[in-house]
């Protein structure tokens, strides 16, 4: 089998109508284009999900199913469902449902030896069943020392983060957030307003850039920070490629800090914004991308 008899779907979120993600999903189909691919790009709520007779079906007009799947969505039931019907999807399901949330990253790389932030996980809470007592936060907030940062799990381009720099700050957000999913962690404060996104596809360093913003603790370029391109060193490049081993990506942009001592993994996306990075750099991740997938469907 080669690349001129395979066939994609390019999977995207049918709600999301932003142009960004639009012109994320044409330019990723650009590159599947180049290798001979016949993609086609397919809305999540253009396929549903069912079982019948206890077996994994799907509802959909194509005329049929792709030879494999590159999934841009962070809809896990659809994922799974394409996997029951075994088909090859990048990322897989489980890789996506770890990465879409900041507390799981942070859990499935425990005990690695993965240098990270100290991080706190909150009690656990119903929704509608409001928090009455603070003094887990209050011996978080003592822990950590102030400023701390509060991410809530599920958040994207460094929306839902929030710098907090006294107790009584740490428990009004708290409340705010209520029955929503977060963690706390330790404020690098080497690395304020600067970070660096590192490209991974299939265990090597693709591409990477530095983001810095001098206006904002956060260096997310929707934040209004800058990016150049970087040359990652050993140790940063090393611990790009042992996180997303780990979380078991095929690809992924990872996301390092400053530390002291070296540098700190921040986050994992298993679904990083490729524009933002072939802007700066030049560098065509999908490219990269579709040559590893060609290859791994090649070989099943």
């Amino acid at each position: 089998m080669n690349s001129s008899t395979l066939s994609c779907w390019i999977v995207v979120n049918g709600y999301l109508q932003h142009e960004k993600f639009s012109d994320l999903a044409l330019f990723v189909k650009e590159a599947a284009v180049r290798k001979g691919i016949a993609a086609s790009i397919v809305r999540n709520s253009e396929l549903i999900v069912s079982l019948e007779n206890s077996t994994a079906t799907l509802i959909h007009n194509r005329n049929s199913l792709p030879d494999f799947v590159l999934f841009l969505d962070k809809d896990i039931h659809l994922a799974r469902q394409l996997e029951l019907l075994s088909l090859p999807v990048y990322n897989r399901s489980e890789a996506i449902d770890i990465c879409d949330s900041k507390a799981k990253t942070h859990q499935a790389l425990a005990n690695h030896d993965i240098p990270m932030p100290k991080t706190f996980f909150p009690p656990f809470t119903y929704e509608g069943i409001e928090r009455q007592h603070f003094d887990a936060f209050i011996n978080i907030g003592q822990a950590l020392g102030y400023p701390l940062v509060v991410k809530e799990a599920y958040g994207s381009f460094g929306q839902q983060v929030y710098l907090i720099e006294t107790e009584s700050e740490l428990i009004e957000l708290v409340k705010k957030l209520k029955h929503k999913p977060f963690i706390l962690q330790e404020f690098i404060e080497n690395s304020r307003g600067r970070d660096i996104r590192i490209n991974v596809v299939g265990n090597k360093v693709v591409a990477a850039m530095k983001r810095t913003s001098k206006h904002d603790f956060r260096a997310n370029m929707t934040n209004g920070g800058q990016s150049a391109p970087h040359i990652p060193t050993e140790a940063e490049a090393e611990l790009a490629i042992r996180a997303a081993r780990i979380l078991d990506v095929d690809f992924a942009g990872v996301d390092l800090l400053y530390g002291e001592d070296g540098p700190l993994l921040c986050e994992v996306n298993s679904n990083s914004h490729l524009l933002n990075i072939y802007e700066c750099t030049g560098i065509n991740i999908a490219d990269a991308m579709f040559d590893y997938m060609i290859q791994r469907t090649s070989n099943q």
